[in-house]
């Protein structure tokens, strides 16, 4: 899962007590067998990244059966505009999904704002933070929308509430209805299809710079993991003359990939720009 995340979690844990575990990876995936290993009747959930922070695909179906086996909820952290190609994770036993709206057409704007995307089973609705939207009619027959399962918690507990969520995304989310509505099912099915496919022409190329492979295994989405024969940190230095971004480098999350670059591809990159990049980074590691 993304180190960022988990860092969150650890700050929200640390006052309740309570702990996390980490299941061991194994070529870019949770390692099955060693979470099995690792549950017991006190854990509360399993949460999983798909794709997962290296941007390869989680099996969410064998995970949701082991979490459930132990009597935890599965929470999959997940990128929606994947899900328009990717199999949904409700659909594979996940109980909870969340993930950053961002990419749904909002810019970056300097870091923010951004917006959320959470969802649950519908056992699990009532006991969802925030504030769900219904449709419903007024008393004249038109259709009209009210804030649902609201039972003033945000309003009167102050402290004991389940949630305290007051910052106003609409914005945000305003933006990202729009983008969804315009792109539609088709839309969002191409650009996942264009994203995988440049994302795999891009991974091709680059690896056919000598010294310069794939890190894991594992089937990718749109990001993937490349070893370098150079420190990445350089080789990062040295394209950014050459006006290209050319990723995330992984030392900073962890020393074990130090040799490590993360590239993501979406579908608004050309084949000319993957060529260039190519070209660029062969130069930076000769």
């Amino acid at each position: 899962m993304n180190p960022l995340y988990r860092q969150v979690v650890e700050t929200y844990v640390e006052g309740p007590g309570l702990k996390i575990k980490s299941a061991p990876l194994g070529d870019g995936v949770t390692d099955a067998d060693a979470l099995r290993k690792t549950l017991s009747k006190h854990v509360a959930a399993v949460v999983i990244q798909y794709p997962n922070f290296f941007g390869c695909l989680e099996d969410v179906r064998s995970i949701a059966d082991i979490a459930h086996e132990a009597g935890a909820l599965l929470v999959v952290v997940a990128d929606p505009i994947n899900l328009g190609l990717l199999t949904p994770p409700g659909a594979s036993g996940a109980d909870i999904v969340v993930g950053e709206g961002q990419g749904l057409g909002v810019p970056m704007s300097f870091g923010g704002p951004n917006l959320g995307v959470f969802a649950a089973k519908q056992e699990l609705v009532r006991r969802m933070p925030g504030r769900l939207v219904g449709a419903t009619v007024d008393v004249d027959g038109q259709r009209g929308f009210v804030l649902t399962l609201q039972t003033r918690e945000q309003h009167i507990r102050r402290e004991k509430a389940t949630s305290n969520i007051c910052t106003n995304v609409a914005l945000c989310a305003l933006m990202a209805t729009i983008y969804a509505a315009i792109l539609g099912k088709r839309g969002l099915r191409k650009v996942g299809e264009l994203s995988t496919a440049k994302a795999h022409y891009a991974a091709r190329e680059l690896t056919k710079v000598p010294g310069v492979s794939l890190r894991f295994g594992a089937p990718f989405f749109k990001e993937f993991a490349l070893r370098l024969p150079k420190s990445p940190e350089r080789v990062i230095r040295r394209l950014v003359k050459d006006r290209l971004l050319a990723g995330v480098p992984l030392k900073g999350f962890d020393r074990a990939y130090k040799d490590c670059l993360l590239v993501a591809v979406t579908e608004k990159r050309t084949k000319e720009e993957i060529d260039a990049y190519a070209a660029a980074l062969a130069a930076a590691v000769a």
